[in-house]
């Protein structure tokens, strides 16, 4: 397959997103470059609540989804996504999403919606001593000038500026193995205020790096020879709204791994400290030496 490599990778993240309708309850999406030719988990899952966010008045945001990744996607392929109008009452609604291809469900996704209501309020606390993203490098800094087609996706056509605290876990193992790390992320430009084109950005930008405080606690980088991983579902909890070409800090573990699969656990914060989301995902993470 022939390099795609986005000129500008904020503006191919809004085409992804710019779905055709096609009837009030059905949608199409394109596709972005991958170099494993396999559609990134992150856009299927944006692309689908998008489609869901245009079925619900926008008074009611997206306060939660629970989804599951079914099939590969396949990046030469437009993606379907079919809306299900679950509920709406009161004040909550409740949409069901598939996304397929050639007519098969590659993934599945729940989600609900909430008109804003007024309750008790509280927040867990922003971790104390977090260098600031700026004194940390890029991974265009740290990629850049590798010839090699994952090398150029990470440093290139990605849509967001990730940087770890404690180093990458790109093409080397991790110093300390700890089932935990920390990661500063932003839109690499400036993106839209629309509030439902945000939640579904910060819900692509999730699924990065949430897998690798598995690896990290084994002591494995994304190199590793005869790593096989893939998200298997993905949960998330929108608290409060953000903008997301302002810096966020994503604070991740792992609980646990066994069986061949990984759980891990997100915390997104602004910069201001405000908790904005939370995530959960469980992926297969398989290494030739213990399969």
């Amino acid at each position: 397959m022939t390099i795609a490599i986005p000129n500008d990778p904020v503006q191919d993240l809004l085409r992804v997103l710019d779905l055709k309708q096609l009837s009030a309850t059905e949608f199409l999406g394109e596709t972005q470059w991958m170099p494993h030719g396999r559609v990134f988990g992150g856009q299927v899952l944006a692309q689908a609540l998008t489609a869901a966010q245009r079925t619900v008045d926008e008074s009611r945001p997206v306060h939660s989804l629970h989804s599951y990744f079914l099939r590969p996607g396949d990046i030469n392929l437009e993606i379907r996504f079919s809306v299900e109008i679950l509920r709406d009452g009161k004040s909550f609604s409740a949409r069901r999403v598939h996304a397929l291809q050639n007519d098969v469900p590659i993934f599945s996704m729940i989600a609900s919606f909430q008109e804003h209501s007024p309750g008790l309020e509280h927040r867990t606390d922003f971790p104390v001593g977090v260098p600031d993203p700026q004194t940390l490098p890029s991974a265009a800094a740290l990629l850049g000038q590798i010839d090699h087609p994952i090398a150029e996706y990470w440093s290139k056509a990605r849509p967001f500026d990730l940087r770890h605290v404690n180093g990458p876990l790109y093409f080397r193992a991790p110093k300390d193995s700890t089932a935990n790390q920390m990661v500063w992320f932003r839109a690499l430009g400036e993106f839209s205020v629309d509030p439902a084109l945000n939640s579904a950005a910060l819900a692509y930008a999730s699924d990065y790096s949430i897998l690798e405080p598995i690896l990290k606690r084994h002591g494995i980088a994304w190199a590793h020879p005869g790593l096989s991983s893939a998200s298997l579902d993905h949960a998330m909890w929108f608290h409060r709204p953000t903008k997301v070409d302002q810096w966020h800090l994503y604070v991740q573990e792992s609980p646990s791994a066994q069986g061949g699969r990984g759980l891990s656990i997100g915390k997104i914060f602004n910069q201001s400290g405000e908790l904005v989301a939370t995530c959960a995902q469980e992926g297969m993470v398989r290494v030739p030496e213990v399969s």
